[in-house]
Parts: C-alpha cells; sequence; structure tokens
C-alpha cells in the first residue's frame, strides 16, 4: 500500500510519468513562384526524426516531389535555386528512397494535391534532425535549410532528384 501511494503523491505533485517537455516547433511561410504566400509548413523535433507539416493552397493539383533543401533561403526570383541541394550527409549525393546506395536525408514521399489547390499533409522522416549533434543533418545548421515542393512527382530513382521537375514553392525553416 505504501508504494502505491508514494506512486500517486509522484503522479499529483510531478505530473504523469508520460509527460514529455513541449517538443520544439519550427515553422516557416511557403511562397509560390510569385512571391506570394501559399500556406505555412512546421517542423517538429521527434527523438528520432522530424514531423513536417505543410498546410497551403494554390499548388497544381496532382503529385509533386517534397525535399529538405541544404541552405535557408528562397528567393523566387532566383526560382529557388538558391535553396542549395537536398540535406545530405556526405558527397557525392545520392538520391532516391528506393536506391540501395542512397544518402540523400532530404529524400521525404511525393504530396497529392486535390482537384481544389488544397494540400494539408504530415510526413515523418528519420533521416534529418531540426538541431545539430545527433548522427542525422541538422535542418537548422550554420546556413539553415529549407523546403522545397516540385512540379512533378519524385521517381525516387532518378539522380539528382527524382525527376521531380521545377521547384515551384519554397519555405526557410526557421
Amino acid at each position: 500500500m505504501g508504494r502505491i501511494i508514494i506512486f500517486m503523491l509522484s503522479v499529483l505533485f510531478a505530473g504523469p510519468l508520460w509527460a514529455q517537455p513541449n517538443p520544439v516547433v519550427h515553422t516557416g511561410t511557403l511562397m509560390g513562384r510569385d512571391g506570394k504566400s501559399l500556406g505555412k509548413i512546421t517542423v517538429t523535433e521527434a527523438p528520432k526524426g522530424v514531423i513536417l507539416r505543410i498546410e497551403a493552397t494554390g499548388i497544381s493539383p496532382g503529385w509533386h516531389g517534397v525535399h529538405f533543401h541544404e541552405k535557408g533561403s528562397c528567393s523566387a526570383k532566383d526560382k529557388f535555386n538558391d535553396a542549395g541541394s537536398h540535406v545530405h550527409s556526405e558527397m557525392p549525393v545520392v538520391h532516391g528512397i528506393l536506391n540501395g546506395n542512397a544518402n540523400d536525408a532530404g529524400d521525404l514521399p511525393n504530396v497529392f494535391v486535390g482537384a481544389d489547390g488544397k494540400l494539408t499533409v504530415e510526413l515523418y522522416s528519420t533521416l534529418v534532425a531540426v538541431s545539430p549533434g545527433n548522427g542525422r543533418p541538422a535542418l537548422l545548421d550554420q546556413d539553415g535549410s529549407s523546403l522545397i515542393i516540385h512540379g512533378k512527382p519524385d521517381d525516387y530513382e532518378s539522380q539528382p532528384i527524382g525527376g521531380a521537375g521545377e521547384r515551384i514553392a519554397c519555405a526557410v525553416i526557421q
């Protein structure tokens, strides 16, 4: 009986044993090539990866490749090329979720946009981390990172970007 009371007191005064501190959440505004806001993204640190949520409108219907890119820069007049390559841990970068030799940590599954141009999705990646220091490439390293949505779907194998085409939307992860 004494042990049960001690457990109950610890729950009352320290909170539930399963309670975790609030996760760190980073946000970004998703911009189109015309410089207008299309929506927002949130990136949440998880113990073994990150959770990415995208909420956007005004994107062309169909499947689109999505990748984390190595620099926190989204210049629409540069067609978002200033965002650099995909986040990676080693060179040369080998792309493709379906490629057994891949080391491209920026790879994410394709997303689907409905006929109304709306995109709402939540994805999980074990390939990156938000902060440096855990063995995975960090999104918030010295030059930051961004999220790019491409005009076509990623085939998960072709080099260097899976045939995903032009960069149509970009968000700096802050």
